[in-house]
């Protein structure tokens, strides 16, 4: 028995604005960019940085959320997995990879967010300074 796992974990931002479609069948499909960025040194000891883009794809729920509260240049983590397709163009067959999503949680700070997202499996994430209700009650059993 062999054990493998296609997980992928994006920070980054956003680079357009979320393009939002229904397909024939009903279900809605988003797709964005995300950019993430590393810095490292040269072998002159300049600084460089070095960004990637990503395509992201969410379906039904996620979609309509991203569709409705992000925007280019916002702060994201997105969970998924990847996924390569082909396609056939003028006799070359064309291979991409996209990430396609199963949880969203935005990174922007409370007050540039329009409302906390949901996951396709109903996890709502928010940040703590959300949860806090203003009691001084301690929960934790111990």
């Amino acid at each position: 028995m062999s054990f493998s796992m296609n997980k992928v974990i994006l920070i980054g931002n956003v680079g357009q604005d979320p393009e939002l479609r229904t397909i024939p069948s009903g279900a809605q499909v988003c797709t964005i960019s995300v950019a993430t960025s590393e810095n490292y040194k040269n072998k002159n000891g300049e600084w460089v940085e070095s960004t990637e883009w990503h395509k992201v794809v969410l379906w039904d729920y996620l979609a309509e959320r991203a569709a409705k509260s992000l925007k280019k240049g916002s702060k994201v983590c997105i969970e998924g997995k990847n996924r390569t397709r082909k396609y056939e163009k003028d006799g070359v067959t064309q291979y991409f990879t996209e990430v396609v999503a199963r949880d969203l949680i935005p990174l922007d700070p409370k007050e540039k967010r329009e409302e906390n997202f949901v996951s396709d499996n109903s996890t709502t994430y928010s940040s703590q300074a959300d949860a806090d209700d203003g009691s001084d009650e301690d929960d934790i059993p111990f």
